[in-house]
């Protein structure tokens, strides 16, 4: 391997591919699973209000990372940006912070696929369908960035199909064309025995609460910026993919959440027990169930695989390309930044595949702790980076404005500038302090708010000890680097 490192990465995506990536980014089990309970935890309408609220601020991300991917479209697009206009040692600490999420996520990935298959497999051991499911991300992985973008592509469309599928068929249950429910949208203004009633049950703290989940859920959006890297024409293909998310998240996330919530009362005991692997349990699951449609559960099975599967191939993808960037601006081992003739970053991948693997393994040591921690820390670095996101946009245009360059020749404009990036930054902080708010109004479980915010403490702590180390200091608007030629 030792003519590795001649090549670069290589420009292999479509735009076809790269709308898929941006819309199947977004859809996994956080809509599949997770969303019947977020009604049971705040009603039909909290919970509406919620993704509606996560998908607008998602939304207004996306415009700014759209405007500085489209502009300098590099693999290792937070790092850079970061660097670039923020700090450099705040671009080392989101970097590494990003490679962290998505290595943590094939490890998480690794479990859920075993269990999925338990439900069809219920006698062979968990740990051969984990490393079945490694082996051919990996796979997947080493042959191409087109490879990869093919197989996303395919991976998002059996996801889009299945949620198109399902709102036509909860239209079509709400309004009396199939049987399978009669209430109209009763079940909007339902009052439980306790005394809740619908749209909003346990008020904001309800609302809050699903905050949290469905900003879980919009992760992966971002992948866009990654890919961008391995596009093929960016100033084209990163606009139109940016553009088409508002109106994607608006039809598969709101119009899912209006059917669930009008379909399953929120008083259901079955929304309360589902988790991210009670098939049997999830409200899609339990439509497709009410309307008569033979082996719902397989189907649903089936697809909430497809999500697991394209989660973990994903993750190793912009790990992998997260740590070839690393590499090639100083801040990893320059090994990690060659490539193979096919233009793969395979050290980083051997690397990242690896870390993957023995995270995965913290899972049956002891108590499982160790995993818990792992997941905990994983959980808050997507919101870390979004936060990453619209400051580093902020300052990017202030320092390309300042440099006495004008934004309507910008290749791609982001709406609403400065308070889009200001909102989005304001809300992910909101998302992150209140993340574990049970134990602040309760004021007891000082393990459990220690835990839950393990991912924030590392990432201060390595943007601080970087600090300190190279003595770097904040980006000056007036001289940062706005040139768009990179060696990425």
């Amino acid at each position: 391997m030792d003519n590795l490192h001649e090549h670069k990465l290589k420009r292999g995506m479509s735009s076809r591919h790269l709308n898929m990536i941006a819309i199947g980014g977004a859809i996994g089990t956080g809509l599949f699973v997770a969303s019947g309970n977020t009604i049971a935890t705040a009603g039909p309408g909290g919970a509406l209000l919620a993704y509606a609220l996560i998908g607008f601020m998602v939304y207004l991300l996306m415009q700014s990372l759209g405007e500085m991917a489209t502009y300098m479209p590099v693999a290792g697009s937070f790092e850079e940006y970061g660097t670039r206009f923020i700090s450099p040692s705040f671009g080392f600490a989101i970097g590494w912070n990003y490679w962290f999420n998505w290595a943590i996520t094939v490890a998480a990935e690794l479990v859920a696929a075993a269990i999925i298959m338990k439900f069809w497999f219920p006698d062979v051991p968990s740990t051969l369908w984990s490393a079945l499911f490694l082996s051919v991300i990996i796979i997947i992985n080493y042959f191409s960035s087109g490879a990869f973008g093919e197989s996303e592509f395919w991976f998002a469309l059996i996801k889009v199909l299945a949620v198109l599928a399902f709102i036509l068929l909860g239209l079509a249950m709400i309004f009396g064309i199939m049987n399978g429910h009669s209430g109209g949208f009763s079940n909007w203004t339902l009052i439980s025995d306790s005394g809740e009633s619908a749209p909003f049950v346990n008020g904001w703290f309800g609302i809050l609460a699903v905050f949290m989940v469905a900003g879980f859920s919009f992760q992966g959006t971002e992948l866009v910026a990654v890919a961008a890297g391995e596009a093929k024409n960016p100033e084209k293909s990163i606009p139109k993919a940016v553009n088409a998310i508002f109106w994607r998240i608006l039809l598969f996330y709101i119009f899912a959440i209006v059917i669930i919530g009008t379909l399953v009362p929120f008083t259901d005991p079955n929304l309360l027990r589902n988790n991210e692997t009670d098939i049997a349990q999830s409200p899609f699951t339990m439509v497709f169930d009410r309307a008569g449609i033979a082996f719902a559960a397989s189907v649903m099975n089936a697809v909430i695989f497809t999500a697991i599967f394209s989660a973990g191939n994903s993750g190793l993808y912009s790990s992998t390309r997260m740590l070839y960037a690393l590499a090639h601006s100083g801040k990893a081992p320059k090994i990690f930044g060659k490539t193979d003739k096919r233009g793969v970053p395979i050290y980083a991948l051997i690397a990242t595949a690896i870390i993957g693997a023995a995270c995965f393994f913290t899972s049956f040591m002891g108590d499982g702790s160790a995993y818990s921690w792992l997941i905990n820390a994983s959980a808050l670095a997507g919101f870390i980076t979004w936060i990453g996101v619209a400051w580093a946009h902020y300052k990017f245009r202030k320092a390309y404005i300042m440099q006495g360059n004008d934004p309507a020749n910008l290749p791609f404009r982001a709406k609403w500038y400065p308070l889009g990036p200001i909102v989005a930054l304001i809300m992910c902080v909101i998302v992150i302090i209140g993340q574990n708010y049970e134990s602040f109004m309760q004021g007891k479980d000082m393990v459990s708010l220690l835990t839950s915010y393990i991912g924030l403490y590392l990432f201060l702590g390595i943007w601080f000890i970087h600090k300190i180390m190279t003595k770097s200091k904040p980006v000056n608007p007036l001289k940062a680097d706005l040139s768009r030629n990179h060696h990425l």
